[in-house]
């Protein structure tokens, strides 16, 4: 590895002979990029007396190299308005289930698009604002323009007139996250990615999605509930690669179940417009018509335009900042968190290694970032939430016999309203132990319930402990607490050794 990592000794001294030094510094700190980890960073350090300056491209719902907002993804095209479109998307089941429950609905009910729209984006300002008061109460100076590093200690920031201006800072660290990237097919440049498909100005009644992940899964819920006809094609077997295989299983079931079209194995060749809208062309020779073409593909690290190999930061072949566990690069004044790191890319953890971050380098308190039982939704309709191992990985990571526990139901609310979709709740246990090394959930609240199970996790909690905990009942929450019969045994294997 051509850096030098600092181990938990060092890392104390080489803070203590930065401290010594006497070099005048504009800043302690200067932060590029006022996403969730850059805001957290920003204000967790100034709260421990150091003076920060943060900068963040101007605002806008859809993002690209010269526009922004405080708040990052997540708050302005992200996780909080996905959400607020899944809930909207919900009422559409929800009003056909009501009908069981007593509820004569004898009108077509209509839905609007622009005022879903409309009130989503009076939200991200809110949100926006709320942010930039939150800098400016912790006394963190927020320049608008776009950042990149011009040395070890020294910022330069293009403001929105298009004049330049450098400050120098002690520590610099790198919060500019990632962003949405295109397969290079032909037509690609007729598809959207998940910034546009946040603030379409009409409703895609025909949608076709390429992709088998979080975004993929999530839009083709949203836009299926709404009332769309949505295409989702993906290049395995089932969505949701790197989530345990029954889990994704029941996915692809319940979004099938719901009306989305499903096309696995199955990737795109080409977009054609039309005056009937966009004709796609699969890799198997079929034709689809469209009026929306979302790339749901993944995303890579937002580093291209921070100067970093010119100043001799290190990257991964993706364009990643390489870190050490402290968040610190090969400079050793500069440090980089969140999804421009490419470790796990979630919000919750871009925070926590802010955090970590500013304990470390402003708190006293030399910390690293602990990513074990690190839980995850993906809020499809229903939603699937996990923490911890899936039953696949166990298996592989096994020392021993593995137990594996699930129950299958159908949630009481659908036995009233008729729908048929199952819930399905997983425990992996690792029998030497009896540590509840995984859990998950596909059904409703699965997120809401797998936040609490995560701090089980987190504590290391055995299937004994799940087992003397008194249920909540009548809940679905109840079951992850009375699963008391093995569904299977996997017998451990010891992988063969090598000398090669």
């Amino acid at each position: 590895m051509g850096r030098k990592m600092l181990a938990d000794g060092e890392l104390d001294k080489a803070v203590a002979a930065e401290e010594a030094t006497e070099t005048h510094y504009d800043f302690d700190l200067f932060v590029i990029g006022a996403g969730s980890g850059g805001v957290r960073a920003a204000r967790f350090s100034a709260n421990n007396g150091a003076k920060v300056g943060i900068c963040e491209l101007p605002f806008h719902p859809i993002s690209s190299e010269e526009i922004g907002g405080v708040g990052g993804t997540c708050v302005i095209r992200g996780c909080v308005p996905k959400k607020i479109l899944v809930y909207g998307a919900t009422y559409g089941g929800e009003l056909e289930d009501a009908r069981n429950y007593g509820w004569e609905i004898n009108e077509n009910v209509d839905f609007t698009w622009k005022k879903l729209l409309q009130k989503k984006t009076d939200e991200i300002l809110r949100l926006n604002n709320i942010y930039k008061r939150l800098l400016a109460n912790a006394a963190v100076k927020l320049y608008e323009g776009e950042g990149r590093i011009v040395g070890p200690n020294e910022v330069e920031v293009r403001q929105i007139d298009g004049t330049k201006i450098s400050y120098t800072a002690k520590h610099i660290l790198i919060a500019t996250g990632s962003r949405a990237q295109k397969p290079n097919i032909p037509g690609h440049e007729l598809a959207i990615t998940s910034d546009e498909a946040l603030s379409l100005e009409e409703f895609p009644k025909r949608a076709v999605v390429l992709g088998g992940g979080y975004i993929a899964v999530e839009f083709a819920s949203i836009w299926r509930g709404m009332g769309g006809t949505v295409d989702l094609f993906f290049r395995k077997e089932l969505p949701l690669r790197g989530f345990d295989d029954e889990m994704r299983a029941l996915v692809a079931r319940n979004l099938e179940g719901r009306g989305v079209n499903l096309h696995p194995q199955t990737s795109l060749t080409q977009l054609i417009k039309t005056d009937d809208g966009i004709k796609v062309i699969s890799s198997h020779g079929e034709e689809f018509m469209a009026d929306v073409v979302l790339f749901a593909t993944g995303r890579n690290p937002n580093t291209k335009r921070l100067n970093l190999e010119a100043v001799g930061v290190e990257l991964d072949q993706a364009g990643a900042v390489k870190v050490d566990e402290y968040s610190r690069t090969n400079i050793p004044s500069i440090w980089a968190v969140g999804d421009a790191t490419n470790r796990i890319n979630l919000t919750p953890v871009a925070l926590m290694e802010a955090t970590c971050f500013a304990n470390t380098v402003f708190g006293g308190k030399p910390t690293k970032a602990d990513y074990s039982n690190v839980a995850c939704a993906v809020f499809c309709i229903p939603p699937l939430a996990v923490v911890g191992l899936s039953e696949e990985e166990a298996v592989e990571k096994a020392t021993g016999d593995i137990l594996v526990f699930t129950s299958g139901f159908n949630p009481m609310k659908n036995t009233i309203s008729g729908r048929q979709e199952k819930s399905l709740m997983k425990l992996i246990v690792d029998e030497q132990t009896d540590k509840v090394i995984g859990a998950s959930m596909c059904g409703p609240d699965a997120a809401e319930i797998m936040q609490g199970i995560a701090i089980a996790l987190k504590c290391g909690a055995t299937k004994a402990q799940f087992d003397s905990t008194v249920g909540i009942h009548p809940s679905s929450a109840e079951e992850f607490v009375t699963m008391r019969t093995v569904t299977r045994r996997i017998a451990y294997k010891a992988k063969p050794k090598t000398s090669l």
